[in-house]
């Protein structure tokens, strides 16, 4: 055991001194004007001083250098309450905190459910049931004639989740949400407060029935907030917990994560929908190789199987985050990866994403194909994007892992077929089944469409054939995000030129499509896009700044059929916002309506010597 008055194991069991314990026994009162000055100073405790404020656990906050006596002589005391401390700051000469964390060896204390919800036993409680989804079939073409077979006739699968009216906590599920943010010395200043405000709006934003758990990584990774509901007390203490917030220190995404996963892993309850945002701004120097390079696949095995299907929303900051890195968690885990070029824009950036997780209508939904006609008709590929997706050995059926899907969402994926020919007048085609849970009823639910037929006459005529727009305006879809896929490789490979070339073609080709002739909005943004990056590889700085992390956000979107923030347009007016829900567009309305207040940036630790 600790000595308490041994300065030397003051030291050892350190903590980053400006985050108290907000899972700590509340402390007793004390008036007004100890909040607002320190004890020992009696000097107005003022952030925009720029001096270091340390924040104990008892949710006392003194000047930095005033308590910096006291605990280096053995005193755990607070001078206000008396609370005898357990986590003291370590020190750096004697002046500077540093952001190191204590062990922490289980999460197995989150808050109950204040409803009916969901132990961890998964069983859930009853609500009336409701068909939350609808499923459409189109074929590439109306009519093919008898004689003809084809390798490559695409027919779409178009999925739809029903709409929410509004926002009352009645009408959609409560959410989980865990997250997992960088305090490296890289967010210090204007970063930092930005940060806090945009969380600060997804506390305000949550409901009574849903929880938060707040994780800070730097060189290690501590979890600031426990899983609390969000009711005006547990609000209260998850804005102060945030606000306690200070920079510094390396990055280490991977504990942030590793935290962040045990954090849901642990918890004794689960609300139907869980979700993680996580958001740094530099790159991970601490998970590397004895050869200095990083071992991504690392970041894969972070989740242990209990917790794989939640999906990691990742953030990337300015234009030094690894967007590669970012990206990939996000694939791994169904999330989404989203670029904040301009910094102001984080808290529009937050409120569209948790605009979406507020509004989960479906979950664990699986899409089941099944051919019908019984000579010769093959599933040849499945396009889905980044769901997974699996062909059977004979080729007759296949699912698509499509998860969870927010109000209003739409999800097409594209069913490539080999058609054989036909001697009948008609022909058979597919049939879709979707089972999925209700996010509210917490049902299971079975939907299954109409079957699919096309014309199968003697000859076709142009008149005959009705040519599908929503086929049409997919397959652009999946040949845009093929060409990202292969600029952005040879971009890296320092093949700037060859990249633009790429884009550049794809664009003519795109011009030229039925869809985009029709000026269809998919399109349209589509278009726009290409423009952005082509203008980001201009030269090699350019596309180190923001390409990559801009081509690896648009691939993100496209593949998830689900928004994302990509920075912001390079001349004219903003591109559409592709896939953008009714739910996402209000609640960064209200971020915008609300604005950003524009706080000074912190002096630096070289600015407070």
């Amino acid at each position: 055991m600790e000595n308490p008055n041994n300065p030397s194991s003051v030291s050892r069991s350190s903590v980053d001194a400006t985050l108290p314990d907000p899972s700590s026994p509340s402390p007793p009162r004390s008036t007004h004007s100890s909040k607002s000055k320190c004890a020992i100073c009696l000097d107005e405790i003022r952030k925009e001083d720029g001096k270091a404020i340390f924040t104990a656990e008892c949710s006392h906050s003194f000047h930095f250098d005033c308590i910096t006596s006291n605990v280096k002589h053995g005193n755990r005391i607070c001078p206000l309450c008396r609370t005898e401390w357990k986590q003291v700051p370590l020190f750096v000469d004697n002046r500077v905190p540093v952001s190191t964390f204590p062990v922490q060896t289980g999460f197995e204390d989150d808050e109950s459910l204040p409803h009916g919800g969901v132990s961890d036993d998964g069983q859930p409680s009853g609500v009336a049931h409701r068909q939350a989804l609808e499923i459409k079939l189109l074929p590439q073409v109306s009519a093919v004639a008898k004689s003809v077979s084809r390798g490559d006739f695409a027919v779409l699968v178009h999925l739809k989740a029903e709409g929410v009216s509004d926002d009352r906590p009645a009408t959609r599920a409560p959410l989980d949400l865990i997250t997992v943010l960088d305090v490296s010395g890289s967010m210090e200043g204007m970063k930092l407060q930005l940060l806090k405000n945009a969380v600060g709006f997804v506390i305000d934003n949550l409901g009574e029935r849903d929880r938060l758990s707040v994780i800070a990584f730097s060189s290690s990774a501590r979890r600031l907030f426990p899983l609390r509901v969000m009711s005006e007390t547990g609000k209260q203490a998850a804005i102060r917990a945030v606000n306690s917030l200070v920079a510094g220190g390396g990055t280490n995404i991977a504990e942030g994560l590793k935290i962040g996963a045990r954090v849901i892993a642990d918890r004794r309850w689960k609300n139907p929908v869980s979700g993680m945002m996580l958001l740094s701004d530099g790159q991970d120097n601490f998970t590397l190789s004895r050869s200095q390079v990083r071992l991504r696949t690392d970041y894969e095995s972070l989740l242990p199987s209990s917790v794989n299907r939640i999906p990691i929303h990742t953030f990337g900051f300015g234009v030094d985050h690894d967007a590669e890195l970012m990206h990939t968690i996000s694939q791994v885990s169904s999330g989404t990866f989203s670029f904040i070029e301009a910094e102001t824009v984080i808290q529009d950036a937050f409120a569209q994403c948790i605009g979406g997780l507020l509004s989960v209508v479906v979950l664990d939904q699986v899409v089941e194909i099944e051919c019908i006609h019984e000579e010769g008709l093959k599933i040849s590929s499945v396009k889905a994007g980044s769901y997974r997706n699996r062909v059977s050995s004979d080729r007759r059926t296949a699912k698509i892992d499509v998860g969870d899907m927010y109000a209003e969402e739409e999800r097409d994926f594209l069913v490539i077929l080999e058609l054989p020919r036909c001697e009948s007048e008609s022909m058979p085609l597919l049939k879709i089944r979707c089972v999925y849970r209700d996010a509210v009823s917490r049902e299971i639910v079975r939907v299954e469409s109409e079957e699919l037929n096309i014309q199968r006459p003697e000859e076709v005529t142009g008149e005959e054939v009705v040519v599908s727009i929503e086929v049409d305006r997919q397959l652009n879809r999946f040949l845009v995000s093929e060409a990202m896929s292969e600029a952005r490789v040879l971009a890296d490979g320092g093949d700037l030129q060859g990249a633009v070339g790429i884009l550049r073609n794809r664009e003519r080709e795109l011009a030229e499509t039925q869809s985009a002739r029709a000026s269809d909005g998919l399109c349209q943004s589509l278009t726009s896009e290409l423009g952005a990056l082509q203008e980001r590889m201009t030269s090699r700085r350019m596309y180190e700044r923001s390409g990559r992390a801009y081509a690896f956000s648009s691939m993100s979107s496209h593949s998830a059929q689900r928004a994302t923030a990509r920075g912001h347009p390079m001349c004219g007016s903003p591109a559409p916002q592709a896939y953008q829900t009714s739910s996402m567009a209000r609640m960064v309305s209200r971020s915008q309506e609300l604005g950003i207040k524009s706080p000074k940036p912190s002096p630096t630790r070289r600015d407070r010597s």
